[in-house]
């Protein structure tokens, strides 16, 4: 009986078209880049939303409707769930360097924790030989 031979290996990269379900936090990171990219598109009619708005509160809603019209306008036209998917797509691209820059923070963390013990070790040492 012929059989298949596949990898024993599990793969380490992400389907970027069907990912997983991510936790609460990995959804909140990917909307932080959906966020990101839409206000970057839509970067020119923030600008002059904001810089109609200087020095306006209340005020603001009526002598800048056209600008805030035109702003919301704009952002509405690239909030698409097309640019999620790729806010999405950006966020499990980057996964494996985010990891990577976790675990070096660990490592570092757990350096100093280590210096520290040792310092505080020599210090009673000192003291108790005074």
């Amino acid at each position: 009986m012929a059989t298949t031979s596949t990898s024993s290996t599990p793969s380490t990269k992400y389907n970027l078209r069907n990912p997983l379900p991510l936790s609460a936090t990995q959804e909140q990171e990917v909307k932080k880049i959906f966020h990101k990219r839409v206000r970057a598109h839509c970067a020119a009619e923030i600008k002059a939303f904001a810089e109609c708005a200087v020095n306006r509160t209340v005020t603001a809603t009526w002598v800048c409707r056209n600008q805030r019209l035109t702003m919301n306008s704009c952002m509405l036209a690239h909030a698409k769930p097309e640019e999620e998917d790729r806010a999405r797509e950006e966020w499990f691209a980057t996964y494996e360097e985010r990891r990577r820059e976790k675990e070096e923070d660990l490592v570092k963390v757990e350096q100093r924790r280590e210096e520290i013990i040792r310092m505080m070790r020599e210090d009673q040492a000192k003291s108790k030989t005074r």
